[in-house]
């Protein structure tokens, strides 16, 4: 069994409150949940900065880096976040 976790840093130049910030950040979540992945926030009292945390368990490496490209693509895609730092590990 492989264990892969993706770290996002983002920054959200938009947001002026915690709101419109969560807002989103939800949006994100929904669109990351046809990849069947777990997907948590970290940095929550923070207006434009958060870090989302992705975790995908697999049988298959090649499965694994193909998910996490394919949400990578995605997340880059956004016109309303920029991301800050892009980390994967294997656990």
């Amino acid at each position: 069994m492989i264990i892969g976790l993706l770290t996002l840093d983002i920054f959200i130049p938009e947001a002026g409150s915690l709101k419109s910030k969560r807002f989103v950040i939800r949006s994100l979540k929904d669109r990351l949940a046809k990849f069947n992945v777990s997907v948590a926030e970290d940095a929550n009292n923070l207006w434009q900065r958060t870090t989302i945390s992705i975790v995908c368990v697999t049988n298959d490496t090649s499965h694994l880096y193909s998910t996490f490209e394919k949400i990578k693509n995605l997340v880059l895609s956004e016109a309303s976040i920029e991301v800050l730092k892009m980390d994967i590990e294997l656990l």
